[in-house]
Parts: structure tokens; C-alpha cells; sequence
């Protein structure tokens, strides 16, 4: 599944850039391009509520986990007690819910993501150290690493998808990049 989410999402990063934005970022009338304060509002704002958010997330992610690893199904669980000792067994806050209840989350139990919402994040660990090749190569359209990047996509489900990454990153993917993305990197 995060194989199916890394293409989309590692091109909202380039979206986001200054440079990019620019490109295609312009006032409807004179055709000038985003004023740089605006740009620097908007990436300042990505920040925003970020551990807020992935918490939230990941309550669902665990959530979506629990059910698909219960001992036993009786018929009768009571959703709400099962949900609520969930996660108070993680530590959640009361004031965190998760994304979604059971009740209305198709993803648990509909659409072939059963026991694997938390895809969606390790997809997002995936597309943010993905794109860091890019920068760290001081050019977002560096030609090697694109070819690179293109081989690892086409190449789809012929190769365990981690030997894949591995060999276009030369390592298996690091969270540092989501965290920095998201405001949430340490000594911040």
C-alpha cells in the first residue's frame, strides 16, 4: 500500500517549494507571482498543528490495528469500550481522538486498506526521505537522481519494495525527513 501512495504524495513536495511555486503561482489578473512574504506564510503555515495532526493519525493507524489483531470476535463488541481502552492502552490523551470512529471508518474494515491505514504515514516517511535526495543534491530536478527515482517507480511489485528503495536511496528510508517537514524535528 505505501507503494501506491509514495508517487502521489513525494509530488506535493515540489509543489511547496519557492521556486516551483513561483512557476506556477500567479495572480489571476496582472500574471505576477506569489509575493515571497506570501510563500514564506504558506510554508510557515505547514507547520501548524503538525503534532496534533500525525497523533490523531496514528490513533487511527493503531486503532485500525487493533481490530484486525483481536484474539477473538464475538459479534457483540461494544465499539465505543473497545475503542476507548484502545487507546488508553496507548497513552492517547482523552482530548486527541482519532481521525475516524469505527463506526464510520471504511478503511478498517472496506477498500483494501483492512489492517493497513498506516500505510498512509509510512508512505509519507517514504516520499519525505525520497524528496531529500533531491535536496540534498541542491537541484529539485537533478538528473541522476530523477532516473534513479523513475526506476525505483516503474519497477513496481518485481522487486521487494524495500531492496527497491534501497537501492535508489542507498539506505532504508529515515523519519528525519517527516519530522523536519512537519515542524516536529528535534532542537526546534
Amino acid at each position: 500500500r505505501d507503494f501506491v501512495e509514495l508517487p502521489s504524495q513525494v509530488m506535493e513536495n515540489w509543489a511547496v517549494e519557492p521556486k516551483v511555486m513561483k512557476s506556477y503561482a500567479r495572480h489571476y489578473k496582472t500574471g505576477e507571482p506569489i509575493p515571497d512574504e506570501l510563500v514564506d506564510k504558506i510554508r510557515k503555515a505547514r507547520h501548524f498543528n503538525q503534532g496534533f495532526a500525525t497523533t490523531e493519525y496514528l490513533a487511527a493507524s493503531f486503532l485500525d490495528l487493533a481490530w484486525h489483531t483481536l484474539k477473538s470476535a464475538t459479534g457483540s463488541t461494544d465499539v465505543v469500550a473497545f475503542e476507548k481502552k484502545t487507546l488508553e492502552d496507548l497513552g492517547l490523551t482523552p482530548q486527541i481522538a482519532p481521525r475516524y470512529r469505527s463506526g464510520y471508518f471504511s478503511h478498517i474494515f472496506a477498500g483494501g486498506y483492512s489492517s493497513g491505514y498506516y500505510s498512509y504515514i509510512w508512505a509519507a516517511v517514504l516520499d519525505s526521505d525520497a524528496y531529500a535526495a533531491f535536496k540534498e543534491k541542491n537541484n529539485l530536478f537533478d538528473p541522476a537522481t530523477a532516473k534513479a527515482f523513475r526506476k525505483l517507480l516503474s519497477s513496481g511489485n518485481t522487486v521487494d519494495p524495500m531492496k527497491l528503495y534501497i537501492q535508489f536511496r542507498g539506505a532504508e528510508p529515515k523519519i528525519d525527513p517527516l519530522l523536519e517537514k512537519r515542524g516536529l524535528a528535534t532542537g526546534r
